[in-house]
């Protein structure tokens, strides 16, 4: 009757331990943190330093556009690294994928500078 049941009786275990540990483990720091706040230290900066400029600054969306197409295309080299390690197993199949990989990561590249996301200005 049970036999469906047992083997999830494990993971729930562990499920309730891990919840148990993350729990106890905040609730002990919270309670032997010090809190003794003073000016200095609710300064907007520890370093002692006077901010030069207010905290909140406009940045540009260039920026971040910028730093994703960066992030795409280097998580993308990161895919190639395998296929380069394999290509005499993988064969004509596996170079034709590839080649269809950097094809279309080419139009995506290409696409972005069309649209001007590569100007830093």
């Amino acid at each position: 009757m049970y036999q469906h049941i047992s083997p999830y009786i494990p993971v729930f275990i562990l499920f309730v331990i891990a919840l148990a540990f993350g729990t106890v483990t905040l609730l002990v720091a919270w309670l032997v943190r010090p809190n003794a706040p003073y000016d200095e230290k609710l300064s907007p900066y520890e370093c002692g330093i006077n901010p030069l400029m207010p905290g909140k600054v406009n940045v540009p969306i260039r920026f971040f556009v910028i730093i994703l197409l960066f992030l795409l295309f280097d998580v993308e080299a990161v895919f190639m690294y395998p296929w380069a390690v394999m290509y005499e197993k993988l064969g004509w199949w596996g170079f034709i994928e590839m080649f269809l990989f950097i094809v279309i990561l080419l139009v995506g590249y290409i696409y972005a500078w069309a649209k001007g996301a590569l100007e830093w200005e």
